[in-house]
């Protein structure tokens, strides 16, 4: 089997940790449907997932390269990727950003779609996370780097839609109380504090448990 099934499981266990986590695309997803209606919202997450899967190939072609030139280089990659892991998540912890969800203008779908589509393909935080989360579930001794990495992808964009969907479909439905909720500033403080953990777990986690590639 091309990754062990144990392995996909956990990767895709550590994947809905993270989509469940409001990030500028989830916010952008989130604002079209409240303001918008279901349609919107559903019309956000497809073009979000299209940019996601433009970042997906790119990952998985830029680390393919990095991995044939030399193992030591991914390996740096790796543990680079998890220490950027955990600084995401020592910034989250830190910052005073707060959740804002404000009423924007009518669009029409096709519209929206297209920039949830740039929301999403223009973010390099969005790159860098995949440069970063993807090797650490990589083995090269199974062979066929190239595919794991978009199986990876692949698994991490289909788990996308349904959070991503599930927040449009939900947020629609609960406009109004979403809105008052988000201006709490309890409601922000605990989202910064469980996006951290996540965070920063995933990254301890990978750069103690992965696999040594040199």
């Amino acid at each position: 089997m091309l990754i062990p099934l144990d392995q996909l499981l956990v990767f895709a266990l550590a994947s809905l940790a993270l989509l469940l986590i409001p990030g500028p695309a989830v916010l952008y997803i989130v604002t079209r449907s409240v303001s918008q209606g279901r349609a919107a919202g559903l019309a956000s997450v497809l073009g979000v997932q299209c940019g996601g899967m433009a970042h997906v190939l790119m990952a998985t072609l830029g680390l393919s390269a990095i991995l044939l030139s030399s193992a030591l280089a991914f390996n740096l990659v790796k543990y680079a990727g998890a220490a950027y892991l955990v600084y995401l998540g020592l910034r989250t912890w830190f910052s005073k950003e707060s959740v804002e969800l404000g009423a924007t203008r009518y669009q029409p779908l096709p519209h929206i779609f297209a920039q949830g589509f740039w929301v999403n393909a223009l973010n390099p935080k969005t790159a860098l996370f995949f440069f970063a989360f993807l090797p650490q579930f990589v083995d090269p001794e199974r062979g066929a780097a190239t595919a794991q990495f978009l199986l990876l992808g692949m698994v991490f964009i289909a788990l996308a839609t349904l959070s991503d969907g599930a927040y449009a479909l939900l947020s629609s439905s609960l406009g109004g109380w979403l809105r008052q909720k988000a201006k709490e500033p309890r409601f922000a403080a605990g989202q910064r504090l469980v996006t951290g953990g996540i965070y920063v777990g995933l990254g301890l986690t990978a750069a103690l448990t992965g696999n040594k590639h040199a």
